[in-house]
């Protein structure tokens, strides 16, 4: 911390799905056709947004669970794992034909590494689709590092998930901060003890993310890399005196 009481950060991490791009439509696309495939009525784009955060084996798990709620079917094994097979296979289609990188994140993420802060993609989206998001948005050269939900053991809001990344990466704790847009994410920086940022669009149930009490919201990401960029300013004048 310099003398003016900032942060020297060296490590940010940050979350995908609704923090550095809209991926929202193209994943309810390939849930509902994975529906229509399995016998269930299709959801609204909305009612799916909201159980996005845990990957896509937990969504589809719920939504079948929803659907046999409503429909009284029972949900098997063997349909869970067609169900599983199916999404697979269709988000693999529809990945990249409707998502979008929020403004700002291209810029953000090259500013902060022309600056030598350490970067990390870290999501619970499993690594497959993880890659496939960032390849069709042009943010696959962007990170030192990708984790995805399926990379570790635990997932977040697990404390061994960015403690190992900041670990793998060479960075201290007490220099990292993780940027995202869910309760999730959160708790996930608050468990590893980093700093915990937000970003108050994206997904995190159509609760606002004031609520689970991040350190710092960012209204865009362009924000993100100013605020890094002038501590680590500070940190060098100071050291050059």
């Amino acid at each position: 911390m310099t003398a003016t009481g900032m942060m020297v950060y060296t490590l940010v991490t940050f979350d995908l799905d609704g923090t550095l791009v809209d991926t929202a439509g193209e994943i309810a696309e390939a849930a509902n056709r994975t529906l229509t495939d399995t016998g269930f009525a299709q959801r609204s784009a909305a009612d799916i947004s909201l159980l996005i955060g845990q990957g896509a084996q937990a969504l589809m798990r719920t939504l079948l669970l929803q659907a046999s709620q409503v429909t009284g079917r029972t949900i098997s094994l063997a349909l869970i794992d067609t169900a599983l097979q199916r999404f697979d296979a269709h988000y693999a289609q529809t990945v990249g034909s409707s998502a979008a990188p929020y403004p700002g994140a291209i810029d953000t993420l090259r500013r902060l590494r022309q600056q030598g802060v350490k970067l990390a993609c870290v999501t619970n989206k499993e690594l497959r689709h993880t890659l496939r998001v960032l390849r069709a948005n042009h943010l696959d050269n962007c990170f030192d590092l990708v984790n995805g939900g399926d990379s570790l053991p635990e997932k977040k809001p697990h404390a061994s998930v960015l403690c190992s990344v900041a670990q793998a990466l060479g960075c201290a704790l007490a220099g990292t901060a993780h940027v995202g847009d869910s309760a999730i994410d959160v708790a996930a920086a608050r468990n590893a003890g980093v700093t915990a940022w937000a970003v108050p669009y994206g997904y995190n149930g159509g609760v606002p993310i004031s609520h689970s009490q991040p350190d710092r919201i960012f209204q865009h990401l362009a924000e993100v890399a100013d605020h890094v960029l002038a501590g680590r300013t500070a940190g060098a004048s100071e050291a050059g005196r």
